[in-house]
């Protein structure tokens, strides 16, 4: 794997390998596909929607995070996952993911090397949303399709950077779809940041930062420690940290916080987990979300600041132009974006949802 587009480095996950069973390609499509009738103007049949994205000759179940007997895991946060039978994903994902959730069988998915797999030629291309997080790419008869899953186009300090190749059809996360939320230059955030955190340190007190225990918080860790400011993480965000450098994505000094904070050192904890014992806090959260400057009222920091692990408003047009489709499924985002790209004359759609028809 890369960390920060760096150079290759050896992974060696001592992962069990596992027995693939052919899927009945010829009987599903003797006896009919599942129903598409949710999904509006189909463009194509490689898909349906069942209460969650399927690949439908595979039966390949999308980032379900109910179980499933075959599923695509395209990074290992909870809100993308569940304790399948079988899980398609990256190495660092295969290892996240049973971190998280025991041991599972997996099926890695390096980046770029493609499969055969239940009539489906399919691909991995990284997101750039965290260690390991996937983008995928399924082909079948001259048809494809691609699901980005959480992703960004700028660069990332712990994740390779995004990749999206050409689709006919495009499934797009589209948290920031409202074009209030276009964030700032990332070296203009950092470098707040990295001031704000020294003069707290200057001022005797602590940075306690707010972060994600998978993604966040080892960005974060290293974007600290490559600035000399070495960091304490509490417990569940450290075992992550753990993994991160065994699958070769140094975070810098780092070491599990233990209810004491040496003079010098920031800690990072889940949002929710206060430190109430510490004197002279300073909190700071990194979030997307604080382009609303009313963010850190709402998350009880006293900084916050516009550094997000998914794409703004900009990026998702940007790689909307870049995958070139003829139709696009908009996700995990606010509806009225669909009605923006419809505006702007692309063929858009709300995932699993029936569009009516606009009378103007």
């Amino acid at each position: 794997m890369r960390c920060n587009g760096g150079n290759e480095v050896a992974v060696n996950l001592n992962l069990p390998r596992y027995t693939f069973l052919v899927l009945e390609v010829t009987r599903l499509r003797k006896n009919g596909m599942p129903n598409v009738a949710t999904l509006p103007d189909r463009t194509s049949n490689m898909f349906h929607w069942e209460n969650g994205l399927k690949l439908t000759i595979a039966d390949l179940a999308i980032d379900f995070r109910r179980r499933q007997p075959r599923a695509f895991v395209s990074h290992a946060h909870a809100d993308h996952m569940a304790r399948h039978e079988y899980a398609l994903c990256t190495p660092e994902t295969a290892a996240l993911y049973q971190l998280r959730l025991g041991p599972r069988a997996t099926l890695a998915m390096p980046y770029r090397q493609p499969i055969e797999w239940g009539g489906l030629r399919l691909t991995t291309y990284p997101a750039g949303h965290c260690l390991g997080s996937a983008m995928l790419l399924a082909e079948d008869q001259g048809q494809s399709l691609l699901y980005t899953g959480d992703f960004k186009l700028r660069p990332s300090a712990t994740a390779e950077l995004a990749e999206l190749p050409h689709a006919d059809t495009l499934v797009i996360e589209s948290t920031f779809g409202h074009p209030n939320y276009r964030l700032p230059p990332r070296d203009e955030v950092l470098g707040e940041f990295f001031s704000l955190v020294r003069k707290a340190l200057a001022d005797d007190c602590v940075p306690v930062i707010q972060g994600y225990v998978l993604g966040k918080s080892q960005e974060i860790t290293r974007l600290l420690t490559a600035e000399g400011i070495p960091v304490l993480q509490q417990k569940s965000i450290y075992a992550v940290s753990q993994v991160y450098e065994q699958l070769g994505c140094p975070l810098g000094r780092f070491e599990r916080y233990n209810g004491r904070v040496e003079p010098g050192w920031a800690v990072i904890v889940p949002p929710g987990s206060p430190l109430g014992h510490l004197d002279r806090q300073v909190k700071f959260a990194l979030t997307g979300w604080a382009v609303d400057r009313s963010a850190k009222y709402r998350l009880g920091v006293d900084h916050a600041l516009p550094l997000s692990d998914h794409a703004d408003y900009d990026e998702l047009i940007a790689a909307i132009d870049q995958v070139a489709p003829k139709a696009i499924y908009c996700t995990h985002g606010p509806e009225s974006f669909v009605d923006r790209l419809l505006d702007l004359g692309y063929n858009a759609h709300v995932l699993g949802k029936r569009r009516q028809e606009r009378l103007f």
